[in-house]
C-alpha cells in the first residue's frame, strides 16, 4: 500500500494528539455515548415499571433482569475480545451493535419480567469495549493513548448524568417500551459511525505480530502486572457500585434532595473531576509518572472512604468527597486500559483487554452484591468501612507493578497511508 510522508521542520510534541488520532478518540466516544446513554436511560426506571409487569411481585427475577446484563457481558468480553483479534476490530463490533440492538427490540415487545431477563441478556451478549478499547489502541500512539481513552470516560460520565436528567421526562411520554425503542435506534446509528466514521487500523505491515503464538495467550491470562491491572479495575468498580448502593440516600438524607434532583450533584461533581483530572494524567504521561499517579489515584480513593467513614452525614462535606473520589476514579478509568494496552503482545491485544472487561463487569456484579448484603446488616458505615479495606489491600498489591518506561518527547514524522486509514504511529 502506498503511503505518504508529511515531513516536519520542527518535530511535533509526541504528548499532543494529532488530528487523527483525536478524531478517531472523539467518533469511538461518540459510539460508547450513544449506547450508554440508551442503556443508563433505562436503569433509573427499570425497577419501578417491572414491578407492575408480570412477574413483577418476584423482586429476584427482577433483580436477575438488572443485573444479567452485566453477567452476560463478563461472559462475552473475553471471547469477542479474542475474535476482534483474528476477525477485526469493526466486524466485531458491528455484531456486537446488531446484538444489543436485537436486545433493545426484545425489550420493546416485552410484556412480562421474564422476557425483560432474555433482552437484557442479549443487550449484554454484545460485549464490545474490548474491541473498541483495542481499536483505539491499534489508531493512537502510546503516549496520547490516556488522553483518547479519557475523551471515552468523559463521554460516559456527561451521558450518565444526562440520563438521569431526561430519564423521568422520556418515561412519562414514551414509556419502558419506548425507552428500549430508543436505545435500539441509537445503536443502529452507532453502527453507521463505525462504517461510515471510524477509521480502519492498517495492520499490514505487522502481519508477523498479529499471528503471535500460545505463549502469547498465555500471557495474558498470566503476567503479573497484567493481573495487577485486572484486579485494580475489579476493585475500582466494586467501589462504585458499592458506594452507590449508599450515597444515594445520603443526597436524600444528608442534603434532603429529591432523586430526581440528584443530577444536580453527579453532573457538576463528574464534569469537575475531569477538568482536575487532565493535568495530572498530562503531567504523568510527559514524565513518566504513571505508577507514581496511579498509586496517588488509589491513595486518594482510600483519603475519600476514610472521609466517608468520619463525614458523611455533614451535607456539603458529602459533595467534595464525591468530587475527590471521582478525580482518583476518572484517573484510574482512563490510564489503566492504556496501561493494558501497552503491556499486553499486540499479537493478542483484544484478548487481554477483554479479561480486562471482564474484570470490571465482575467488578460491578460483586460491588452492588457485596454494598448491598452489608448495607442490609451493618448499614452505610460498614459499607464505607469494607470497601476501605478493599483499596488498602489493593494498594499494596498496586505497588509491585513495573514502572512503564518513558516514551520520546518528540516525533520526526508521520506517516499516512493513501486510502485514509490509520496505523499505530508508536
Amino acid at each position: 500500500m502506498s503511503r505518504k510522508t508529511v515531513s516536519h521542520t520542527a518535530a511535533p510534541d509526541a504528548f499532543k494528539m494529532l488530528p487523527a488520532e483525536r478524531k478517531a478518540a472523539g467518533w469511538l466516544a461518540s459510539i460508547y455515548a450513544l449506547r450508554m446513554f440508551g442503556m443508563f436511560m433505562i436503569l433509573p426506571v427499570f425497577s419501578l415499571h417491572a414491578a407492575g409487569m408480570p412477574g413483577g411481585d418476584n423482586l429476584s427475577l427482577v433483580g436477575l433482569a438488572m443485573g444479567i446484563y452485566g453477567l452476560a457481558q463478563a461472559c462475552m468480553q473475553i471471547p469477542l475480545g479474542w475474535a476482534s483479534d483474528k476477525l477485526g476490530r469493526k466486524p466485531i463490533i458491528i455484531g456486537g451493535l446488531l446484538l444489543f440492538a436485537a436486545g433493545c427490540w426484545l425489550g420493546y415487545v416485552a410484556e412480562t419480567v421474564e422476557q425483560l431477563v432474555w433482552a437484557r441478556a442479549l443487550q449484554g451478549a454484545g460485549a464490545i469495549s474490548a474491541a473498541l478499547s483495542a481499536l483505539l489502541a491499534d489508531v493512537t500512539r502510546d503516549e496520547v493513548r490516556s488522553k483518547g481513552m479519557a475523551m471515552i470516560g468523559a463521554s460516559i460520565g456527561v451521558t450518565f448524568a444526562l440520563s438521569l436528567v431526561f430519564s423521568p421526562v422520556l418515561y412519562k411520554f414514551f414509556g419502558l417500551s419506548g425507552l428500549f425503542a430508543m436505545t435500539g435506534v441509537l445503536s443502529i446509528l452507532g453502527i453507521g459511525v463505525v462504517i461510515w466514521l471510524l477509521p480502519t487500523p492498517n495492520l499490514a505491515d505487522q502481519e508477523a505480530k498479529l499471528k503471535g503464538s500460545f505463549a502469547d495467550g498465555w500471557a495474558v491470562l498470566t503476567q503479573p502486572d497484567l493481573l495487577r491491572l485486572n484486579l485494580g479495575i475489579f476493585t475500582l468498580h466494586l467501589t462504585q457500585m458499592s458506594l452507590f448502593v449508599v450515597v444515594p440516600s445520603l443526597l436524600l438524607s444528608s442534603l434532603e434532595l429529591p432523586l430526581a434532583e440528584h443530577w444536580k450533584v453527579y453532573l457538576p461533581v463528574v464534569l469537575g473531576s475531569f477538568v482536575l483530572m487532565v493535568p495530572l494524567m498530562v503531567w504523568a504521561e510527559k514524565k513518566a509518572k504513571t505508577k507514581q499517579v496511579k498509586l496517588g489515584s488509589i491513595g486518594l480513593m482510600g483519603a475519600v472512604l476514610l472521609g466517608f467513614v468520619l463525614f458523611s452525614n455533614q451535607g456539603w462535606a458529602l459533595v467534595v468527597l464525591l468530587l475527590a473520589y471521582f478525580v482518583g476514579f476518572n484517573l484510574l478509568e482512563a490510564t489503566l486500559p492504556s496501561w493494558v494496552s501497552r503491556v499486553a503482545p499486540l499479537s493478542h491485544r483484544g484478548l487481554a483487554l477483554g479479561v480486562y472487561n471482564t474484570s470490571q463487569a465482575l467488578g460491578l456484579f460483586a460491588g452492588g452484591a457485596l454494598g448491598g448484603l452489608v448495607f442490609r446488616h451493618l448499614g452505610a458505615q460498614g459499607v464505607f468501612e469494607c470497601v476501605l479495606f478493599l483499596v488498602v489491600a489493593w494498594f499494596l498489591l498496586a505497588m509491585g507493578i513495573k514502572a512503564l518506561p518513558p516514551r520520546a518527547a518528540t516525533v520526526a514524522a508521520v506517516q499516512v497511508p493513501a486510502d485514509g486509514s490509520t496505523s499505530p504511529l508508536a
